[in-house]
C-alpha cells in the first residue's frame, strides 16, 4: 500500500478530471494498527451474526434496522425522516416532508429487492443498477437515467464543474472501471481480506461517481449487500450510515485524502472501526431487543382471555411499530370495538403511545422498541 496511486488528474479542456486507477490488483498488508482493527473487526462481526442463529424470527427486526439505514443515509442527502415516519403512511405525512419520505421509501424497497436479488445475482453492476433505477423511481432525480450510468460528466460540490469540489472521470472509462470493481469483488484468489476488499470498492464506487445522482446512497447500501453476499452476514443487519452521518467531515475528508494524498490506510483505519463500532451497537441493540421482548411478553400474559390476540399485534409491532385501530382489524379480523379494546389495554401496559394527539385518525407507537434503534 505504500506505492499506491489512487489516480490522475486530466485535462478535459476547461477543468481537470480524476481518472482512478483500477483496484483489482495485487495488494500487501503491511500496516500493523490495520491488521489489528481488521482483527478487531471480523471478532465484532463473527459475534453480532451469531444473533441470526439464535434470535427466534430475527426477520421481524431487520425492518427496522433497514428503516434505520434508509433514514441516516438519506440524512448525509439532505433529507429529514425519522425512523418513525418511515413507518407511516403517505397520507400521514406532511406535504412538505413528502419527498423526503417517498426517498427513504425507496431505499426500503431498494435495500428488500437487492437483499432478494442476491439469491439469483453475484455482487455485480446489474445488481447496482437495479438498486439505482429503485432509489430513484418517483422522486428527485427521476430524470438522471435511473438505473443507467450516466452519459455524461457530473461533479461534487459547487454551482458548477468551475468550482467543483471533486470532478470524477469521463462518462466513457466508467463501464470498464465498474467491470474492475466487479472482478475484484469476485475474485476469490484475491488475498485482500473481505472487509478491507469493500472498504475499496465503496471508495472507487464513490469516486467513479457513475450515476447523475444517488451515488452516495448507492455506495453505501453497497457495503451491507457485500457482506451478505459473501456470507459474512447471513441476514442484512450491519449498517454503516449512522458512523458516516455522526463523522460525516471524517468520512468525506477520509475520501477526499485518498485522491489528493493516496492516503489509503487513513481511510481503512477510519472504515474499520466504522464497522467495529458499528458491530457492537448493533450487538447492544439485539440484546436490548430480547429484554424487551421479555418484559412485554409479561406484559401481554396479565390480558387473559385477550392474549392471543396480543401476542399477533406484538409480532407486527416489532415489524412495523406505528399502528392504528383499523390495522388491529385487519390482522385480527375482529371488530372495531374489539380493536380499541386492545390497544387501549396496550396503552394502560404502557407498551403503546398515542401521537396524533387525539385526531380521528389515531396512530400508536411502540416506543420502547423503536428506542433501541436511537
Amino acid at each position: 500500500m505504500k506505492n499506491y496511486k489512487a489516480g490522475t488528474y486530466i485535462n478535459q479542456g476547461y477543468y481537470k478530471s480524476f481518472q482512478p486507477e483500477p483496484i483489482n490488483r495485487e495488494w500487501q498488508l503491511d500496516d500493523l494498527e490495520i491488521i489489528s482493527l481488521l482483527s478487531q473487526a471480523d471478532r465484532q462481526i463473527g459475534r453480532l451474526d451469531m444473533y441470526s442463529e439464535y434470535i427466534p424470527n430475527i426477520d421481524l427486526f431487520i425492518s427496522m434496522h433497514i428503516a434505520k439505514e434508509a433514514t441516516q443515509s438519506s440524512k448525509i442527502e439532505g433529507t429529514q425522516t425519522n425512523v418513525e415516519e418511515a413507518f407511516f403512511q403517505k397520507e400521514e405525512i406532511s406535504e412538505e416532508k413528502r419527498d423526503d419520505w417517498e426517498e427513504v421509501q425507496n431505499y426500503i424497497s431498494a435495500m428488500n429487492d437487492a437483499i432478494h436479488q442476491l439469491n439469483e445475482l453475484p455482487f455485480c453492476s446489474r445488481l447496482i443498477k437495479n438498486i439505482h433505477k429503485i432509489l430513484l423511481q418517483g422522486v428527485r432525480g427521476e430524470h438522471k437515467q435511473p438505473g443507467e450510468f450516466r452519459t455524461s460528466q457530473n461533479w461534487i460540490g459547487g454551482a458548477t464543474i468551475n468550482d467543483a469540489v471533486f470532478i470524477p472521470p469521463i462518462h466513457n472509462s466508467i463501464s470498464e472501471l465498474m467491470s474492475d470493481i466487479e472482478q475484484l469483488a469476485n475474485d476469490d484468489f484475491n488475498k485482500l481480506p473481505d472487509l478491507l476488499k469493500i472498504a475499496l470498492i465503496h471508495y472507487q464506487f464513490e469516486t467513479i461517481h457513475p450515476f447523475l445522482d444517488g451515488n452516495g446512497r448507492v455506495g453505501r447500501l453497497m457495503i451491507t449487500l457485500y457482506l451478505v453476499s459473501k456470507g459474512i452476514l447471513k441476514r442484512p443487519i450491519l449498517y454503516l450510515s449512522d458512523f458516516f452521518e455522526r463523522n460525516r467531515s471524517l468520512y468525506y475528508d477520509n475520501l477526499m485524502n485518498i485522491r489528493t494524498k493516496n492516503n489509503l490506510q487513513q481511510w481503512f483505519k477510519f472504515f474499520l472501526v466504522g464497522v467495529i463500532e458499528t458491530a457492537k451497537n448493533s450487538i447492544k441493540t439485539f440484546d436490548g431487543i430480547l429484554q424487551l421482548q421479555k418484559q412485554v411478553e409479561l406484559k401481554i400474559q396479565t390480558l387473559g382471555s385477550r392474549a392471543a390476540n396480543g401476542q399477533k399485534i406484538l409480532l407486527s409491532l416489532y415489524q412495523r411499530p406505528i399502528i392504528e385501530e383499523q390495522k388491529v382489524v385487519e390482522i385480527l379480523g375482529v371488530s372495531l370495538t374489539t380493536a380499541y379494546k386492545l390497544i387501549d389495554d396496550f396503552e394502560r401496559l404502557e407498551i403503546l403511545t398515542e401521537i396524533t394527539g387525539g385526531q380521528r385518525s389515531k396512530l400508536y407507537v411502540f416506543k420502547d422498541y423503536i428506542n433501541l434503534f436511537k
